[in-house]
């Protein structure tokens, strides 16, 4: 077991362990050096660092060892956590705008700040390579700064009366509090982006963090209080694997919460809405994807090449927005394959997050790994043939996959693999592309490599997604609009409509006017 221990202002997660079998390159040892102050086991709940009666285990996905116990929270401080923001909210949404606005710039320049640290922590508990996770915190901040300038524009509007004696005014306010259900992949960012937008409206919240990766959810927490951000305001409830229906159960159904956010499975998304339901609240959910990824002969097949690297293989394949279905027409489909192949094996690296050359860090768990490897055996079995890796290594880490000769009855092209796997499926026709694309009860994110403008325009248009990535696979940011159709989820995350999630819209009419 792998044990910290405080050393000045820097706290360090001891030695980690790496699983014999595994490349060279990840038989060395690591230390998790941090800020000791970011480095919080407990949960938060008004203002103050709050223990449970028990703690669950934060695991480095690469070699299993345990990082730190964290309290395991329970119903009771999930309540309790609610009824603070619900006390808090009362005079937060009072504060102005511009009040709100400069707290979450501090708390945007604090994020910055420790960058490094806050992205050691990710690749600790979420496995990602160093440089995606210094990106994510980028992105991470970035969210708190658009929402810190959002904050000062939340406009509503005066309408033209029907009488002469009378004024209608339609008012924004903010919908109270707000139960913020995050997923292990993006364990910063995710928060960011739905805080950062209720925050700025007056809306307080009660993150629960997932089970795999609750250290960036609290290191978050910490830089809230050096922000300034007042008590109740953010709280955070981690628990474990065990506890998560009954807390989520809670953080859905207590009438003090007036608004769900979720981002995860569809499955978990369709049992928070049946809660949901009971007492009528607001909901937005960020829900699985089964991305196509669409070449076409006109396409640029260099630059179709880079992008399927950018968009598969980020934080191994474990997006929701990755490609899932690789669709490349007949004409260049060879040469494509030839040339994806190639650059696999040029640019893939798979390690440990903390080594600088990896670029393939392991999956969230064994399960994980798994999952990907039964996908890949299932379509081997079916016809399909393995060009590139098509093995699972020691742990969680898979290799690399490419395959050709992949049909559409294949588990990866009905399912969301999420891991590293590049099925490619032949096809003819611009119709046959857009069918097997659209053939799918999700629809989150869409991309396709063209050069021809009237094809772009007419498949960008057809794809039945929430968002397109037009000869772009790395298509993500805090001004962009996020979020799906069909079961991929309900509302959007980021941009200028994000803010609207939180907010509720008054229709105010005075009469009897003397004008």
């Amino acid at each position: 077991m792998v044990s910290f221990c405080v050393a000045g202002r820097r706290a360090f997660l001891g030695q980690i362990r790496i699983l014999p079998g595994l490349p060279s390159m990840l038989r060395r040892h690591y230390s998790l050096d941090i800020s000791a102050e970011l480095l919080r086991t407990q949960g938060f709940i008004n203002g103050r660092w709050v223990s449970a009666p028990d703690t669950f285990p934060v695991l480095d996905p690469a070699t299993g060892e345990e990082l730190a116990q964290v309290s395991d929270c329970g119903p009771q401080q999930a309540r309790d956590a609610v009824s603070s923001a619900y006390k808090a909210f009362l005079s937060w949404k009072c504060q102005t705008a511009k009040e709100r606005s400069a707290l979450l710039r501090k708390w945007f320049d604090l994020v910055n700040q420790h960058n490094e640290d806050l992205a050691k922590l990710i690749t600790a508990e979420c496995g990602k390579p160093l440089k995606e996770s210094l990106g994510e915190i980028t992105y991470s901040a970035s969210f708190l700064e658009w929402f810190s300038e959002e904050a000062r524009r939340v406009y509503g509007d005066i309408v033209p009366p029907t009488a002469k004696d009378r004024k209608m005014l339609l008012m924004k306010q903010p919908v109270g509090v707000a139960s913020i259900i995050t997923p292990w992949n993006f364990p910063s960012a995710m928060i960011t982006r739905k805080v950062g937008a209720a925050l700025a409206v007056g809306c307080t919240v009660v993150v629960k963090p997932a089970e795999d990766t609750p250290l960036s959810a609290l290191a978050l927490a910490e830089l809230a209080v050096q922000a300034g951000i007042p008590p109740g305001v953010f709280n955070v409830v981690p628990c474990s694997r065990e506890k998560a229906p009954a807390v989520g159960e809670i953080l859905c159904t207590d009438p003090l919460v007036s608004k769900i956010s979720f981002t995860g499975s569809t499955a978990t998304g369709k049992v928070l809405l049946k809660h949901a339901a009971g007492t009528v609240k607001r909901v937005s959910m960020e829900l699985g994807g089964h991305a196509p990824f669409i070449v076409f002969d006109s396409a640029d097949v260099d630059k179709a090449v880079a992008g399927t690297l950018a968009s598969k293989f980020r934080n191994s394949g474990q997006t929701c927005v990755c490609s899932n279905r690789f669709l490349v027409q007949s004409g260049i489909h060879d040469a494509f394959l030839e040339k994806l192949g190639k650059a696999m094996d040029a640019e893939l690296r798979t390690g440990h997050g903390f080594e600088p050359t990896t670029t393939q860090g392991p999956l969230i768990n064994v399960s994980a790994a798994e999952k990907v490897e039964h996908h890949i055996q299932d379509a081997v079995s079916r016809g399909a043939v393995v060009l590139k890796g098509g093995k699972r290594l020691e742990g969680s880490f898979m290799q690399p996959t490419l395959l050709s000769n992949v049909s559409t009855d294949m588990l990866c092209m009905r399912e969301e693999t999420f891991g590293p796997l590049v099925p490619v499926v032949k096809f003819n026709t611009e119709e046959e592309a857009l069918a097997i694309a659209n053939a799918s009860e999700v629809g989150l994110a869409g991309y396709l490599y063209s050069q021809n403008l009237s094809q772009i325009w007419r498949v960008a248009e057809q794809l039945e997604v929430g968002m397109v990535g037009v000869n772009e696979a790395v298509i993500s940011a805090a001004e962009g609009a996020f979020g799906g159709v069909k079961q991929s989820g309900l509302g959007r995350e980021g941009s200028k409509y994000g803010i609207d999630e939180y907010l509720e819209v008054k229709y105010v009419c005075i009469g009897g006017l003397t004008l």
